[in-house]
């Protein structure tokens, strides 16, 4: 089962929203966090480490973590959905773009 961590923001909206939608599915194990300091729950090294493969929402997640952690950047495999904060948790809208954009970069083999 690949480990995925999605991040956002703030943990509250989009990464929270698809950890939800992915938590029963089997085949992955999933969690989410954020870039902010008052995120649900804040990036760090052991959730990163943690992960096989880590989903960003935008560029800027991706960067934060290349400023942060450049180890885990140089070694980790980080993809970017381009998922604009405009959505409230479990929307109906947010969820479509989620699973659009999500299952498309599994299906290409991007989270190997």
């Amino acid at each position: 089962m690949k480990k995925i961590l999605f991040i956002c923001t703030i943990n509250r909206m989009r990464s929270a929203t698809a950890q939800v939608m992915y938590e029963n599915d089997d085949r992955f194990e999933v969690k989410s966090a954020g870039t902010d300091k008052l995120a649900r729950i804040v990036i760090n090294r052991e959730l990163l480490e943690w992960a096989d493969a880590i989903v960003v929402m935008e560029k800027h997640h991706r960067n934060k973590i290349r400023a942060k952690f450049p180890d885990i950047y140089a070694t980790k495999r980080i993809v970017c959905l381009y998922i604009p904060d405009e959505y409230d948790f479990m929307e109906p809208a947010l969820m479509d773009v989620l699973k659009s954009k999500f299952e498309d970069v599994y299906q290409r083999e991007l989270l190997q």
